[in-house]
């Protein structure tokens, strides 16, 4: 096949097209959320439709879910009840339901690819934006709205407009103590978070080739803060690698069909790109953002902007520096904080815990008196991994909690929450004012270790220096 996997999986998912560059494209996996989806059975049950296909649609609640170790116990009567609507609506509609009683829950983006859910040449939708994460496998991911869930639960079809395919290529390797979350707050720090909009972002290059699938999931999640509606990376040996064995995975014979048929669905060499920008990893240091929108950013130890030569964001930028507490010229190092939280479905994985377990080893550090460090797996199953190697003991060691499985600190929908001006380092993927559940909660984004690093010294600082690498 000849094209940018876009373009291919794209157009193999066509029903119809329904007018100019847009068009009715069916979708293979639906993943339902307690948040945004039960308006949507609502009004199935109020025109009398049922689930189109749920041998396709899977549910898990991630974003409600409480963190504390008992996921009966709610602080909120709004997050019980969606908690249990989606457990309801699972059961009347025969879904497949990582049920949290069974310790089978977990953020959407992280349970579906443990299960083999995710794979190359699929099409994807959920009601959440971070849905671009399934696009490591190859796939093209959908973060649709609750009207558009109630689509796809009615139809298991989706209108969306075709998109323009920008490779972002980057070449070389990655110095230690940087990770695929620098490179995707990188790239937004340099195409901006508009800078994607109408566009498909296709990552490759030698850097983005030697990263593992986790880190792949790290940087497409981070597409949609770029502005791009979806990223993706081609399929190649390490997906299979990571994908054999998986339940949901095919088995035998079917295996090597499936495998063969997935990296046919890479870009092919001859394809063409609407746009192609190239960055050289060597130039990728730790970034963390300073502001309110995750393109405010800089590398670490670098001066914060001029709002007054920024042209026409200068004012947006001034208010971001007044709200953070920033100055310009001023580093962002040495802002101390009260919080670290290290999880989300952009750095919840179990690499990333066994970074932040490796970081610990090597520095010896403990966080810092005063400061509250959380750390939550992405899924019930990376926390019993972490339990497997003994993390648990380590991280309670020095000073970090470990959770249970879900969105946490990273959306502020739960019990886990800033209050009032309270400063957090996060591994998490939005900056938004009031996004950790305080309107006026300061939120600095950057990678997990970096977030260890910043909970030990009690201040935003470059993890390098701790261990004489910067």
């Amino acid at each position: 096949m000849i094209g940018t996997l876009y373009e291919k999986v794209f157009d193999a998912h066509v029903v119809r097209e329904i007018a100019e560059n847009q068009f009715q494209l069916a979708v293979d996996v639906h993943l339902v959320n307690e948040v945004s989806s039960p308006q949507a059975f609502e009004e199935l049950l109020r025109r009398g439709l049922p689930v189109a296909h749920p041998e396709r649609t899977f549910a898990s609640a991630d974003h409600s879910i409480s963190t504390g170790g008992d996921v009966t116990l709610f602080d909120d009567a709004m997050c019980e009840a969606q908690v249990d609507m989606l457990g309801k609506n699972a059961l009347d509609n025969r879904l497949t339901y990582f049920d949290p009683m069974q310790g089978l829950h977990g953020i959407l983006h992280v349970v579906a690819p443990e299960n083999g859910l995710t794979q190359p040449g699929m099409v994807i939708a959920c009601g959440d934006s971070h849905t671009s994460t399934h696009g490591a496998f190859g796939a093209i991911a959908f973060g649709i709205g609750t009207s558009q869930v109630r689509d796809v639960l009615a139809s298991q079809t989706l209108i969306v407009d075709k998109l323009r395919v920008r490779r972002i290529i980057v070449e070389g390797t990655l110095a230690p103590g940087v990770f695929a979350k620098d490179v995707a707050l990188h790239v937004i720090h340099w195409l901006g978070a508009k800078g994607g909009l109408g566009f498909a972002y296709e990552f490759g290059g030698d850097a983005v080739s030697a990263m593992s699938m986790e880190e792949r999931m790290t940087l497409c999640n981070m597409a949609v803060e770029g502005g791009a509606r979806c990223g993706y990376v081609n399929p190649d040996a390490i997906t299979l690698d990571y994908l054999r064995g998986r339940a949901f995975a095919p088995k035998g014979a079917e295996w090597d069909e499936a495998a063969t048929r997935w990296l046919s669905w890479a870009s092919s060499p001859d394809a063409m790109w609407d746009d192609e920008v190239i960055f050289r990893a060597d130039d990728i240091a730790p970034i963390v953002t300073w502001g309110t929108s995750p393109d405010q950013s800089v590398p670490v130890g670098a001066p914060l902007p001029d709002p007054g030569v920024a042209g026409g964001d200068a004012e947006d930028l001034r208010d971001a520096m007044i709200f953070m507490g920033g100055e310009p010229g001023r580093p962002v190092v040495g802002t101390p904080i009260d919080l670290a939280f290290i999880g989300s479905c952009t750095n919840g994985r179990l690499s990333d815990l066994e970074a932040v377990a490796n970081f610990l080893r090597r520095t010896g550090g403990c966080v810092k008196e005063g400061v509250r460090a959380l750390i939550v797996p992405g899924s019930r199953e990376v926390r019993e991994a972490v339990i497997a190697q003994n993390l648990d003991q380590l991280f309670a060691e020095r000073g970090f909690e470990l959770r249970d499985a879900g969105c946490s600190l990273c959306c502020g929908m739960n019990a886990d929450r800033l209050v009032g001006r309270q400063v957090c380092a996060s591994s998490s993927n939005r900056n938004f004012r009031g996004r950790q559940g305080s309107p006026e909660g300061r939120t600095y984004l950057m990678s997990p270790v970096m977030v260890a690093a910043a909970a030990i010294e009690g201040k935003i600082i470059d993890a390098r220096a701790l261990e004489n690498l910067a």
